[in-house]
């Protein structure tokens, strides 16, 4: 009957996956081969996702560069970014495409039908006829391509958008770990290879292996399509089959990946990293040992190996994190267990360490595994780690993104390798099993046979090297000056001709009729109304309660949120600190590895963040608050309220040892940021400039506070006992009634359940009159280089446009998606070389644009200087601009999970956003015309004359460009 329902298909398989509400089938296409999965559901955030085995067979990124290339164009569909159309009009809720070590995904998703087979039809397009065998330029653009810069002294530059992408990557220490990992585990497979692409390899590839490499991997009988949610099966499937599959015969394609034989005795090898050139190289070498584990198609270890990782790492009463770090073998410990591999591996990394700790490294990991095995592991620590996984399991709260796409790239894990498909989601069983640990040895045996015992392991030294940038860069000077020197006159000529082809293609735009190839909605399949988020009020005495009655599976989000202004204006870095103490030192009745296990075994975790909320109206009011978000099952909450007493009003502040621990692994993690998202700190730093809100932010979590940290790790003893003292102080100003705001969501019915315990947990709080704080800020405004020994650039600049007499309006959500989406970047991603750059228009006035991963500086801040120059130009077609509208309220309309409705709920209301509030800023939206946009001309041109700049990225670079700072700042020391 299935046979006969599937016109064109082989049914294979169908079964109930339980624990996700669906049925799932697995299906061959007759003619052409292609592997099927459908997951059907009630879920109406709909998946549609194809993904190819694409191993690598070098380091040059082929894989990596064809993702990005195949979405520049296609047959049905020219233009050269449908990518970026689609992002600019369509209302997808994911859009996007993976590289991962030895596949490529290439998802969509959409809660409109139609939006979604518009999404499916041009992703289909793009991977199986896409424009690269026509345009070399494509290849060039995504890839490299030389250039020509003529002048005084003519040189030969390499660009490219991986290019770049991957130079960033490459100076981040932790990504480079990662990456040698892989490499020397798997030395002998394609894992050997990085898939997204090594820049010094990148330029070895050619475009003919390019395109040979499409043809041979990008065909059905290589592909795995996956569909998810409420979905028309038959039309999908016809769709598919009608417009794509059946275009193709099957074939074989050679894409196995071969298992690695294991290694035998520990290898060890060591890399280098770049620093700055007057940093220390003290407390700043990498070691990491590293373990094959097993199969990904074995769901069992997978799911055990998932929480072992976790309770040996990952918390508080980590036994292998605590030995390491009371060792003084390092200053942060971490695990990573990747199981998106032929082969999974176990990885047990130590940074801010020395070379000479080495072999006190492998001693301390191998003593206290061996000593857990034989004594065991604690069982409250593996009843706490099986109950946290669970619980992640269950709840499926994935901050946004489709719960398809999770479960999709879970699948991959065993169908890419010929296993079933639905092995990873069919948890119940696996759980059953795992939990054999909670009474016997389960857990011990494993670490003892894959880690202890194991014949295939390696263990990687990564050290800081202060020339290694600069020789890798006079290296790559001399290649290119050998070979322009070694050029003809013609060759010369052809690559400027070459280059003169790409720009020209770069700055065309593409003509109305290609880009109306491209469906698009129409402003009538959109919402009018702004979904209202559950928000009720309740005062009650001195504390203001938030109510968000939603259905939640039985779970009760139970988040406080405290107002911290009566901190005095010198100690705000303390409150960030105290963020990082709490739950993470011991209680009055809790060492602080018994705490951990509290938390995990009772509740669904409970995370605490300093953070402010900003004003809707002016960027000088902002509320500052300590917010503790905590999460259980009904049932629990009375533990939930029992472990919170214990946090707030119990915590020691006096454990020397234990604080300093938390000091130095704050100190690296913030400096892992820094490598990682440097838009982000660059942005950040530049509202300090002219922001009283982002000054505050800044001195809480930004540049400044890493600063802060890093003096306080550097002078630990000399600084602690005025360090306890503060943390003693700040904690009592801020935990008192007065300053409480709860945040409540759940079902009705369970709301009314807590609702005495709620009552009995307030009067524990004090009431005390505390003065509150008005900070006054001095703001510096500077234009500031931040250096880095990283490769690439992100350049941040921006001001208030309501300092300059402008307002804010709806329209200007419009003018962002413009702005990142069309201007930015086709400026400074396709011809600039960046991987990414961003417009934000806030409604407290402050604006500004940001680079990511740019291999420019001033060539940038020119492109946003001349904003405002394109503005008074803008001239597009009314469908152009439905596409800007539809694309703006594609990124409002993105489904919440129930946690997600009340925190935003909670967030308008502290900021005073009313619901009519974002139902005029919506009606605005929809109702932006070309007029509205072209208006902003004057706005964004007085805003960049008198805005401000920062620039964090590579120091020769900035070095380079002093004359344009006022300020020059080595990040590190």
């Amino acid at each position: 009957m299935a046979e006969e329902k599937y016109t064109g298909y082989e049914f294979k398989d169908e079964t109930g996956i339980n624990e996700i509400d669906s049925k799932g089938e697995v299906l061959i296409h007759k003619k052409s081969g292609a592997r099927i999965v459908l997951v059907n559901n009630n879920d109406d955030n709909k998946v549609f996702s194809i993904a190819f085995k694409t191993p690598p067979e070098d380091s040059t990124g082929l894989p990596h560069i064809l993702e990005h290339s195949v979405l520049c164009g296609s047959r049905k569909f020219p233009s050269k970014e449908p990518f970026v159309e689609l992002a600019k009009g369509s209302l997808n809720t994911f859009l996007n495409a993976m590289t991962f070590p030895d596949k490529t995904m290439y998802p969509v998703a959409s809660r409109n039908e139609k939006d979604f087979f518009n999404l499916m039809d041009v992703y289909l397009d793009a991977v199986f006829f896409p424009n690269i065998y026509k345009y070399p330029e494509i290849f060039k653009q995504e890839g490299w391509h030389y250039e020509i810069v003529d002048g005084d002294h003519p040189r030969l530059e390499i660009s490219g958008v991986v290019y770049n992408e991957m130079k960033g990557a490459y100076s981040t220490p932790e990504e480079l770990l990662m990456r040698k990992v892989q490499e020397t585990l798997y030395p002998n497979t394609p894992y050997a290879h990085d898939s997204g692409g090594n820049p010094e390899k990148i330029p070895e590839l050619t475009y003919e292996r390019f395109i040979e490499f499409h043809k041979r991997y990008y065909h059905p009988s290589n592909a795995y399509i996956y569909a998810y949610g409420n979905i028309n099966k038959i039309k999908l499937l016809d769709f598919i089959d009608r417009e794509y599959l059946s275009n193709f015969d099957r074939e074989y394609i050679k894409s196995d990946i071969p298992p690695q034989n294991p290694l035998g005795s520990l290898r060890e090898y060591e890399f280098l990293y770049p620093i700055s050139k007057g940093e220390s190289e003290l407390d700043k070498t990498y070691f990491s040992l590293n373990f094959s584990i097993g199969t990904a198609t074995d769901p069992v270890l997978t799911m055990a190996f998932s929480i072992i990782e976790y309770l040996l790492l990952e918390t508080p009463a980590s036994p292998l994190k605590n030995a390491l770090i009371k060792e003084g073998i390092g200053k942060d410990v971490f695990g990573v267990y990747e199981s998106s591999l032929l082969q999974p591996h176990f990885s047990i990394v130590i940074k801010n360490s020395n070379e000479d700790k080495k072999t006190g490294f492998k001693r301390v990991v191998f003593d206290t595994l061996n000593n857990l095995v034989k004594n065991g592991i604690d069982k409250k620590l593996i009843e706490a780690s099986i109950n946290i996984f669970e619980f992640k399991l269950r709840e499926a709260d994935y901050r946004g993104l489709p719960k398809g796409l999770v479960y999709h790239i879970k699948m991959m894990e065993s169908w890419l390798y010929d296993g079933d498909p639905f092995i990873h989601l069919r948890y119940d069983s696996h759980l059953k099993e795992v939990k054999r640990a909670l009474k016997d040895n389960y857990f011990e045996e494993l670490i003892k046979k894959y880690i202890l015992e194991s014949n295939h392991s390696t263990l990687l030294t990564i050290k800081p090297d202060k020339d290694i940038l600069k020789e890798k860069e006079k290296k790559l000077r001399e290649r290119l000056d050998r070979y322009f020197e070694s050029l003809t006159k013609d060759e010369k000529k052809k690559i400027k001709e070459e280059t003169k082809r790409l720009k020209i293609r770069q700055i065309t735009p593409d003509p109305p009729e290609i880009l109306e190839k491209i469906p698009i909605l129409s402003i009538n399949d959109i919402d009018k109304e702004a979904e209202s988020l559950p928000l009720e009020v309740n005062k009650e005495k001195e504390t203001t309660q938030l109510y968000h009655p939603i259905f939640t599976s039985g779970i009760i989000y139970f988040n406080l949120l405290f107002d911290t202004t009566a901190v005095n204006q010198d100690d705000i870095p303390y409150i960030s600190l105290l963020s990082q103490i709490l739950t993470r030192v011991s209680t009055e009745n809790y060492s602080y590895g018994d705490l951990s296990n509290e938390i995990n075994v009772y509740t669904g975790g409970i995370s605490i963040v300093a953070d402010a909320f900003g004003s809707k109206d002016d960027d000088a009011i902002y509320y500052p608050k300590l917010v503790v978000k905590s999460k259980s099952l009904v049932d629990k909450f009375p533990d939930l309220i029992r472990i919170l007493r214990e946090i707030i009003f119990k915590t020691r502040y006096n454990e020397k040892d234990r604080i300093k621990e938390i000091v130095q692994e704050a100190r690296s993690r913030l400096e892992m940021s820094i490598y990682e998202l440097g838009h982000n700190i660059a942005s950040g730093r530049l509202l300090s400039y002219f922001s009283p809100f982002g000054k505050y932010m800044e001195t809480l979590s930004g540049l400044s506070y890493y600063w802060f940290v890093r003096d306080l790790e550097e002078n630990y003893d000399s600084k602690y006992e005025v360090l306890s003292n503060k943390l003693t102080d700040v904690a009592e100003r801020i935990f008192n009634l007065n300053n409480l705001i709860l945040s409540i969501t759940a079902d009705r019915k369970d709301i009314d359940r807590i609702s005495n315990q709620m009552r009995s947990f307030k009067e524990d709080f004090p009431i005390n009159k505390i003065e509150k704080n008005s900070y006054s800020f001095k703001l510096t405004p500077n234009n500031e280089g931040l250096m880095t020994p990283g490769n690439v650039q992100y350049v941040a600049k921006g001001y208030n446009f309501k300092r300059l007499g402008y307002k804010y309006s709806g329209h200007l959500m419009v003018l962002r998606t413009i702005a990142s989406l069309d201007y930015l970047w086709n400026r400074v991603r396709v011809q600039g070389g960046a991987y990414g750059s961003f417009a934000r228009f806030g409604r407290n006035g402050n604006m500004y644009f940001c680079s990511y991963r740019d291999p420019n500086l001033e060539e940038t801040l020119k492109v946003y200087d001349e904003m405002g120059r394109y503005l008074n130009e803008f001239n597009p077609n009314n469908r152009e601009m439905t596409k800007y509208i539809i694309g703006t309220v594609s990124k409002l309309d993105h489904p919440l999970t129930p946690s997600m409705k009340g925190e935003i709920a909670t967030t308008r209301y502290i900021s005073g956003i009313t619901q009519d509030d974002v139902q005029k800023e919506r009606d605005e939206i929809l109702g932006t015309g070309i007029k509205s946009i072209r208006n902003f001309s004057d706005m964004v041109r007085d805003t960049m004359k008198n805005g401000y700049y920062c620039v964090l990225g590579n120091e020769n670079k900035i070095s380079a460009n002093s004359k344009i700072f006022g300020k020059l700042i080595k990040v590190f020391k």
